[in-house]
């Protein structure tokens, strides 16, 4: 092993193990409270330079996250992941400041109802009465995009599919990372990433989806599984993954099927990456790389919608 790859080993090793550490502390009788509040700490940073603001996005709790000097008649809205049972603007607001500034843009975090309280399909109701509230403030399609991570980015498409289906019109564009589009947890990635995989595994993913849809959800559903809609007229969109991901095949298989139905797509896949890494960026580059990335995304596509 060359010293790079050793000095990359040792940082993502670093990030692994305080995922896993909070992932240890856990029992069987752990509340849920106190599982979203060790994950919120897990993630929490105000390293980067940002203004906040709550609002109640009609009637979806938000936050504004906006860095320093940016274009605010851009918004970005973001969708936080954490199996739709864990995570808040709390665990993410270190990266929506720093997309903010990335992408020269304004984002609302939205604080979309959890599982097992509120299961399929309260987040997509949320995600798309927030977007309703900003068209009403004047922000139009185009000046707006959609971002999500893990369950995240998996309901970031299925929220335009209900925005489809309600005749409103499309972001200008989606950014996925480490996406779950497939709730069933079938892809051959489960079992080919099982052993480079140190933290997600199909199992745990199953239960995860069983506590958001219920006895009676199908995780066939588009509206839960986006990989299984029709995916015509979605705009561009980015997808990063790490290859160490047991959910690698749910960003491969949903560019694919998106290609086939003439959606522009990117595909971006970082080696020797984890879940949704872009939440460390103070120890991996590769998470400030993707960062960068996923801005230059953005402003090339806002640019070309004036």
């Amino acid at each position: 092993m060359s010293g790079a790859d050793a000095k990359v080993k040792a940082t993502i090793d670093l990030a692994i193990e305080r995922v896993l550490k909070v992932y240890g502390s856990w029992r069987r009788d752990t509340p849920i409270a106190q599982m979203r509040i060790d994950w919120d700490r897990l993630f929490w940073s105000d390293a980067v330079t940002s203004k906040t603001q709550s609002v109640s996005a009609n009637g979806v709790d938000a936050l504004w996250v906006e860095a320093p000097g940016v274009d605010t008649d851009r918004v970005l809205v973001y969708f936080h992941g954490g199996g739709f049972k864990l995570g808040s603007v709390r665990s993410h607001r270190d990266l929506m400041a720093r997309i903010s500034g990335a992408a020269n843009c304004r984002v609302l975090g939205l604080e979309y109802r959890l599982a097992p309280e509120h299961r399929f399909p309260a987040p997509i109701e949320d995600a798309v009465a927030a977007y309703r509230w900003l068209l009403k403030q004047g922000t139009a399609g185009d000046r707006i995009a959609f971002a999500g991570d893990s369950a995240g980015g998996g309901l970031a498409i299925s929220a335009m599919f209900a925005l489809r289906e309600q005749r409103l019109p499309l972001p200008a564009a989606a950014v996925l990372l480490s996406a779950w589009t497939d709730l069933t947890a079938e892809s051959k990635s489960y079992q080919t990433r099982a052993q480079a995989d140190p933290i997600h595994q199909r199992p745990m993913i199953i239960a995860t989806a069983r506590n958001y849809l219920g006895d009676r959800g199908d995780p066939r559903d588009p509206l839960a599984s986006p990989l299984f809609g029709d995916l015509t007229g979605l705009p561009p969109v980015l997808l990063q993954v790490g290859d160490r991901e047991t959910g690698l095949d749910d960003s491969h298989r949903f560019a694919e099927k998106a290609r086939d139905a003439g959606v522009e797509v990117r595909v971006e896949v970082y080696n020797g990456m984890i879940h949704v890494f872009q939440q460390f960026p103070e120890i991996l580059p590769e998470a400030s790389q993707a960062i960068d990335s996923i801005g230059r995304f953005l402003q090339g596509i806002w640019s070309h919608s004036r």
